[in-house]
């Protein structure tokens, strides 16, 4: 089923949405997702139906963690046959359905990381979506070396700092969903976006000294 719909992942890669500090909200409603799920529970073959709404969101975080086209292609497949196999065991806790799928990625990610013995620190030049933001060649050269701050900061954080911005900017998910995809509460999320934001504040901070 995956294998055969590469072509959805090719799509998806080339829509991949940029960092842009803002998200586009939850696809669809849980309600919706409900509905979807236990279709699909009912019939495997409706799964499709979740797998074409939830794909380029997914795509996109593994290609945010991994760095690499080819890796994130694999892995994305991972996560849907993962869930494919184990949809039995979804329960419903009124959130969408998509902040399963990613702590299904997370875990897979984890394990590419383990396996590869990698570090995958976002490299901020590789997203299709993230060179949109370079200013073109009208644009002054203080707007240039302002991206280029922003984009070595962020890169400098630590790996679960990266994550969780990644999640509340680039896939505007809320804070009991990222929760969810990490293994933690919604009030330590909190506090890890608010300490995370001060940090990329301050890193950006020491590059303006810096230059």
């Amino acid at each position: 089923m995956f294998r055969a719909q590469r072509g959805g992942l090719a799509a998806a890669r080339d829509r991949e949405a940029g960092f842009a500090m803002s998200g586009d909200g939850n696809q669809g409603t849980c309600h919706e997702d409900g509905v979807l799920v236990r279709k699909a529970q009912e019939k495997r073959e409706d799964f499709d139906a979740l797998y074409r709404k939830y794909l380029k969101k997914v795509y996109t975080y593994v290609f945010y963690r991994v760095g690499k086209a080819e890796d994130a292609e694999d892995i994305t497949e991972s996560v849907f046959l993962h869930a494919l196999l184990h949809l039995d065991r979804y329960q419903d806790r009124g959130i969408p359905f998509s902040a399963w799928l990613l702590r299904i990625a997370h875990n897979l990610v984890a394990n590419w990381h383990r396996d590869t013995g990698r570090h995958r620190s976002v490299n901020l030049e590789t997203a299709e979506g993230l060179k949109d933001m370079s200013p073109s060649p009208e644009e002054s050269a203080e707007n240039r070396e302002e991206i280029r701050r922003l984009r070595e900061a962020f890169s400098s954080l630590p790996d679960d700092r990266q994550q969780v911005l990644i999640l509340r900017y680039a896939e505007g998910m809320k804070h009991r969903e990222i929760g969810e995809v990490m293994g933690k509460s919604t009030g330590a999320i909190k506090v890890l976006v608010h300490r995370s934001l001060i940090t990329l504040h301050r890193r950006l901070s020491e590059k303006e000294e810096e230059g």
